[in-house]
């Protein structure tokens, strides 16, 4: 070998050496202080507002670390997020938060130190914050969401005595009688039998019959949309507005009430829609979807009611296999889960329960196909966990498929939501014509 040759290649291997040398370095930097090696991206923000809570979501590259307290005097929410540089996309939030938002005034961003970023809540009442991280699901990366509840939460059936009417009963000789609301929910009160001597003109008193308590379930809302149509039509929009039609249609009624699981855009996960329509001690309980097929000719309406023995058809256990994972899709915190409440949500279901629910799935499909072609001509049965109420009747109806371009023009057109709405409150009032909310526990 030349003098030459052997430095050429003296020359080559310390340059590969410095080569080797420096990713090697790199390397270690990145294992050792991985926010040295780049800062996690954010890649949106979301608030959704409501009255039961408000829920941020930072959608992001990779799993963020956090820690957070709360300060009093004014109430205040402070969240540092470790491994994260301040960004315009994370600025956003600030012009996120909305004026009648009932728990956030403002929010404030900011650099706390190298590679942590501080988010201060400045809130309008004290809050019970939970924060969590959700992994990739769908078409979401990593989410970081913070969900600040009420630390004093309102009563449910005190809710729904402010906002109903409790004074409404059925004889029309006693119009404007009033109705003590600690007694409304009561059962029928039969008047006394008189005594021989008695005035008879005072022998007859008015029946008291109770209010009928219906919670309506809008599927989906907030981080869960749902089935999505062609034409860009959102599942959780269209059953929001079905649902808001039935519920006024439903308190024309004259011994009626309505408590909606969700009122406006937002989450809420499956057990506590369950969980609110017992605290208020409903008597039905009806879920509203917009179904969606893989093929776009699907179509039809469908009314479903729980099953435990398995479903009726694999496309009842097709359906409820997706719609039992909305909680994957719309975030839920698993660390609060009540395990002894979920047991009893999905494991007691009774055969009584189911036997009334078909009964109501069955006149309320009738009534429904007269407004649309129905996809199955009786009511099928499936493990859903929101019909899984042990002592409330339960069904879940499937409008139309929002999937098939001809249904999902329907389905946003308001006169087939009203007709729809129209329907479903005849069924209803077929289904108490036989079955009165008194003796709703018995087998008929």
């Amino acid at each position: 070998m030349s003098s030459t040759t052997a430095l050429r290649t003296q020359s080559v291997t310390a340059k590969t050496r410095r080569t080797l040398l420096k990713a090697t370095s790199t390397l270690l930097i990145s294992v050792l202080v991985p926010s040295l090696a780049r800062a996690a991206q954010i890649l949106a923000v979301r608030v959704w507002p409501a009255s039961d809570y408000t829920r941020v979501t930072l959608e992001n590259d990779s799993e963020l670390k956090t820690s957070h307290f709360t300060v009093k005097d004014p109430e205040r929410l402070v969240v540092d997020i470790e491994g994260l540089e301040l960004n315009p996309t994370l600025k956003q939030l600030v012009a996120k938060i909305q004026a009648n938002d009932p728990y956030i005034k403002q929010v404030r961003v900011g650099q706390n130190r190298p590679n942590v970023v501080r988010l201060v809540f400045d809130l309008k009442e004290e809050v019970s914050p939970q924060v969590f991280s959700l992994q990739p699901v769908g078409s979401y990366k990593h989410r970081l969401v913070f969900d600040l509840y009420p630390a004093n939460p309102p009563d449910p059936i005190a809710a729904l005595i402010e906002k109903g009417d409790w004074h409404k009963i059925t004889e029309k000789e006693f119009p404007l009688a009033k109705v003590d609301p600690k007694i409304a929910s009561l059962p029928e009160i039969q008047p006394q039998a008189s005594a021989p001597d008695a005035d008879k003109s005072h022998s007859k008193a008015p029946a008291l019959i109770r209010m009928i308590t219906i919670a309506i379930d809008p599927g989906h809302g907030g981080e869960d949309p749902g089935a999505l149509g062609h034409g860009g039509s959102r599942e959780k929009d269209v059953v929001l507005a079905i649902a808001k039609r039935l519920k006024e249609k439903i308190e024309q009624q004259p011994n009626m009430r309505v408590m909606l699981t969700r009122d406006a855009d937002y989450f809420v996960p499956l057990n506590i829609r369950v969980q609110k329509a017992r605290n208020v001690q409903a008597d039905l309980f009806m879920s509203i979807h917009a179904d969606a097929f893989v093929e776009s000719s699907a179509r039809g309406s469908s009314v479903f009611v729980l099953s435990d023995k398995g479903a009726s058809s694999t496309a009842a256990r097709w359906l409820a296999n997706k719609e039992n994972a909305a909680d994957l899709i719309g975030g839920v915190n698993l660390k609060s889960h009540d395990k002894q409440l979920a047991s009893v949500l999905l494991d007691l279901s009774t055969t009584a329960q189911i036997n009334d629910s078909l009964k109501l799935g069955k006149v309320v499909l009738s009534e429904i196909g007269g407004i649309n072609r129905l996809h199955k001509g009786s009511v099928e049965q499936a493990g859903f966990a929101v019909l899984k109420a042990p002592d409330i009747p339960s069904i879940l109806i499937e409008t139309a498929f929002i999937s098939n371009p001809e249904e999902e023009a329907r389905l946003t057109d308001e006169s087939y939501q009203d007709k729809m709405a129209d329907a479903i409150v005849k069924g209803i009032k077929k289904y108490f014509s036989k079955n009165p909310p008194l003796a709703k526990n018995k087998l008929t």
